[in-house]
Order: structure tokens, then C-alpha cells, then sequence
């Protein structure tokens, strides 16, 4: 097999393994709460710790592939995440579950940026499309294949296989990527922001701690409260620490540039609306409609089929109307079909139930799709790894944000209704909740100039000249920003 293809295929198999672990446990979280003894809803700390982790790591993934080898930390990566998953399936109580859950974190914080840079400095330019065109696979297949694989393995195994499954996946990359690996490092690495980075990973860490926390999970009120003051305190010292050196392990200044400051605070908004999906479907499907995991599953997955489905048609669409009329409207249908899933009912046909995820999920992956590609229209090339550290960053702190309101909103429906166990009728004040948060991205959409981003979607205004109409042609043609 060609280089081009077979280091692709290593890589995007890592990554299929780690998209699909997420989605796998999302739909298995009420059956490993009933067998950890637990709150359901205390289990988003599974949740938001392995997406805190995430965003704690991957600042610094790329600064210890070039400083250590690209071979060296890929491998340490399958390996930490195998560890982690050993812990989850051994796992007996909420703490060591969620201790686990940001091991695993912590691996897959470096698999996905180490495993692209392996391919960018391995594979000839000439085949870095189709090279880099197998790494979509594991993000748009993950989350189709993850629900109904979990609902199954949880319904007619245990779901602890759900993390053994993993090991002889993660052994099989190893071989590989020692065998077919070039250990590729930077001869000249800038030195790392320690200060920055200790200041930032423990500010995050103690901050959605703290909030993940306040329904009086794992740790006393008094202490969720500590680690919120202290969260934002390190946050506000890594801000004045920013400013004052050359190289920050997360750039702030990089939202000074309006689209992509834009892309960041208002992509966040919505994606913390969306976030709470994961969380609140499939409880509400199993606990609230006495669904089983594996019906659970077959239902969920459809949201991701949808975003499947846009993919091919996204860049169409953008090209037609643009960045900043596509963000605007589609934040409020994408949000309203959020909401609209509160609405479901145990006797919603299950027919209904999956157009509406369906179409949801399409339009969901538009708004994301329009989100990244403005994000980076406007940044320079070398600004381009800052950039996609502190967006990466954003990413994962607003969908562990939003587990964490919809959990608190949840929790507080429950409260007000009484009742020993979550019913049907807890969790549509969520969905609402969440929803009017992902539309109220459109405010932060609406702030974009008519033609925000047209070297990138290729959306030409009417009455652009027809001598800027054809530099903008030809810009996107050779991909290239004007001049």
C-alpha cells in the first residue's frame, strides 16, 4: 500500500476509535449510573472531565510533538488513552469513573493534532488532499456508528466492553505506527509557556470543576464554590500573563481579528446549546420513555447522519448566500429543531422523532461547517496553529459547558415537579433552556459585514464590480486571500 494512504489509514483509525468511544458513552450513561450506584445526572462529570482534559492538552500537543517526536508522542497518546479506558471499564464509583474518563482525555488531546501533523510533514504536497481526506472519516462516521454500537453492547453485554474494545485497537496502532512512523521533530522549538500553561489547564480544570459540581456531585457545595473563585482567578492571571510574552500557550490576540474573534465567541454560544445533546437525549429517551440503550442508540445516530449528509452540501450553500446571511438565519432553525426535542413525548412516533433529529442534525453541521471556515478566513499563516489551539480550546469548554446546563436545568425541573425518578415531562425546560442559548449566537452572527469571509465561501455581493468580481474568482480558485 502507498505511504499516502497507509499513514492516513493509521491515523484515522485512531481517531474513529476515540470519536466513537464519546458518542458510545453517551448513550450507555444511565445504565453505568445504575450500575455505579449514582444520580444519572451526576454523570455529566463523565462527560465535562474528559472534555476539560481535552482542552487542558491540546495547547501543548503540537509543542511536544516538535520537541519530542511526532512517532514518540502519537504512540505515548494510544497508550495513555488505552490506560484510561482500562479505568473506566475497572471503574466502581463516580470518582474513579470520572478520574478515568480524564486519562482518556489526555490521549486523545494528542492524537488528533499529533496524527495530522505526522501526515502533513510525511506525505508528499502532491497527495496531501486525499491524504488529509481520510482523516474526515473517523469525525463524520464516529458519531453515526458510536450509538447504536453502545446501545448494543449495553443492552445484550456489559457496558465495560465499551472500553476493553479499545485495547486491542490502541495495540494495533502502536505496532503500526512504529513500524511505518517517521519520528518527525522541529530542530528549533520555541520553549513552552509553563507559567501559561499551568495557569490556563488549572484555571479550566478547577473552573468547570466547580460549575460541573454544583448539584452537589462527588464534592461538598462549599468546595464547588472554591474551585469556581479559584478557576477564574487563574484564568485572570493567565490574561495579564498573556500579554506579556512572546510565545502564550494560548494567543488571546488573536480576537482582535473580528471574524475569527466572531467565529470563536458566537461558534461557542451555539456549540454550548448543541452540547448538551449528548447528555440529555438519551436519558430522556431511556429514563423518561423507558427506551432501552440499544433503541436509544438506533434513534440518536440520526443527528449525526444529518451532519453526514450536509457535508456534501455545505460549501453549495455558503457560496450561494454567504457567511454572514447563512450563520444568522441558520442559528435560529438549528437551534429551534434543539428545542423541538423537547417536545418529544413517550408517544411521539419514533418516525417523527428521527425527521427531526435528522433535520436538525443538517442543520446543526451547516452552522459548524460556516463557523470554522470563517473562523480562519482572515488569519495569516502563521498565526494558523495559535489559531487553531485557542479555537480547539473554545470548542471543547462550550460543549462541556453545556452538559453542565443542561444538567442544571434538568436537576431543577426534577426539583420542581417532585417525583423520586426523572420523568418525561423534566426535560423539556432543558431543551428550551439550551435552545434559546444556540439562538442567541445570532446576535454575535449578525455583527458580520455582508462580505465577512467571501474569499473563503466564494459568495460574490451583488453589485461587486465586475473586475473584483474576478480577483475574487481567482482567489478562490487559487485559494489564496486577496491581496
Amino acid at each position: 500500500m502507498q505511504r499516502a494512504k497507509l499513514l492516513p489509514l493509521i491515523v484515522a483509525c485512531a481517531l474513529f476509535m476515540e470519536n466513537t468511544d464519546s458518542t458510545v458513552i453517551a448513550t450507555s450513561l444511565p445504565v453505568i449510573a445504575q450500575s455505579l450506584g449514582e444520580d444519572p445526572i451526576a454523570l455529566k462529570l463523565a462527560l465535562t472531565s474528559y472534555l476539560v482534559s481535552l482542552a487542558v492538552f491540546i495547547p501543548i500537543s503540537g509543542w511536544m510533538a516538535d520537541r519530542y517526536g511526532a512517532r514518540t508522542i502519537f504512540r505515548a497518546a494510544l497508550g495513555v488513552f488505552m490506560v484510561g479506558s482500562v479505568l473506566c471499564a475497572l471503574s466502581n464509583s463516580l470518582g474513579a469513573f470520572v478520574g478515568a474518563r480524564f486519562i482518556q482525555g489526555m490521549g486523545g488531546a494528542m492524537m488528533v493534532p499529533v496524527g495530522r501533523l505526522v501526515i502533513l510533514r510525511s506525505v508528499q504536497k502532491s497527495e496531501l488532499v486525499s491524504a488529509l481526506a481520510y482523516l474526515t472519516v473517523p469525525a463524520l462516521v464516529g458519531p453515526v456508528v458510536g450509538p447504536p454500537l453502545g446501545g448494543f453492547i449495553t443492552t445484550y453485554f456489559d457496558w465495560r466492553w465499551i472500553f476493553f474494545i479499545n485495547i486491542p485497537i490502541g495495540l494495533i496502532g502502536i505496532v503500526l505506527a512504529s513500524l511505518f512512523f517517521e519520528d518527525v521533530r522541529e530542530e528549533d522549538v520555541a520553549p513552552l509557556d509553563i507559567r501559561g500553561f499551568v495557569l490556563s489547564s488549572f484555571g479550566f480544570a478547577s473552573l468547570m470543576l466547580g460549575l460541573a459540581t454544583g448539584g452537589r456531585h462527588l464534592v461538598p457545595e462549599a468546595v464547588s464554590y472554591a474551585c469556581v473563585a479559584a478557576g477564574i482567578a487563574a484564568l485572570a492571571g493567565y490574561w495579564f500573563h498573556s500579554r506579556r510574552i512572546a510565545h502564550p500557550v494560548l494567543n488571546l490576540s488573536l480576537l482582535r481579528i473580528p471574524t475569527y474573534r466572531i467565529g470563536v465567541i458566537g461558534g461557542s454560544i451555539f456549540r454550548t446549546g448543541i452540547g448538551a445533546v449528548p447528555f440529555l437525549l438519551p436519558l430522556m429517551l431511556q429514563l423518561g420513555f423507558g427506551l432501552d440503550a440499544l433503541q436509544s442508540g438506533l434513534i440518536t445516530f440520526v443527528s449525526a447522519a444529518g451532519a453526514l449528509l450536509m457535508k456534501t452540501l455545505a460549501k453549495t450553500i455558503l457560496a450561494r448566500f454567504g457567511f454572514r446571511r447563512v450563520l444568522t438565519v441558520n442559528a435560529v432553525v438549528g437551534a429551534a429543531f434543539l428545542a423541538a426535542s423537547g417536545l418529544f413525548t413517550p408517544l411521539t412516533p419514533h418516525w417523527l422523532m428521527l425527521c427531526v433529529l435528522l433535520i436538525g442534525g443538517c442543520f446543526r453541521s451547516l452552522q459548524f461547517t460556516g463557523i470554522n471556515a470563517l473562523s480562519y478566513a482572515d488569519v495569516s499563516n502563521k498565526e494558523m496553529s495559535s489559531a487553531t489551539s485557542l479555537s480547539s480550546v473554545a470548542q471543547q469548554l462550550s460543549l462541556s459547558v453545556g452538559v453542565t446546563i443542561g444538567a442544571f436545568a434538568l436537576e431543577t425541573a426534577h426539583a420542581v415537579h417532585g417525583g423520586a425518578a426523572l420523568g418525561a415531562g423534566d426535560f423539556w425546560p432543558a431543551f428550551a433552556l439550551v435552545g434559546l442559548i444556540s439562538a442567541s449566537s445570532v446576535f454575535w452572527m449578525a455583527r458580520l459585514l455582508p462580505d465577512a469571509g467571501a474569499e473563503v465561501s466564494g459568495h460574490i455581493l451583488r453589485g461587486t464590480p465586475p473586475s473584483a468580481r474576478k480577483a475574487t474568482a481567482e482567489a478562490i480558485a487559487d485559494q489564496k486571500p486577496l491581496e
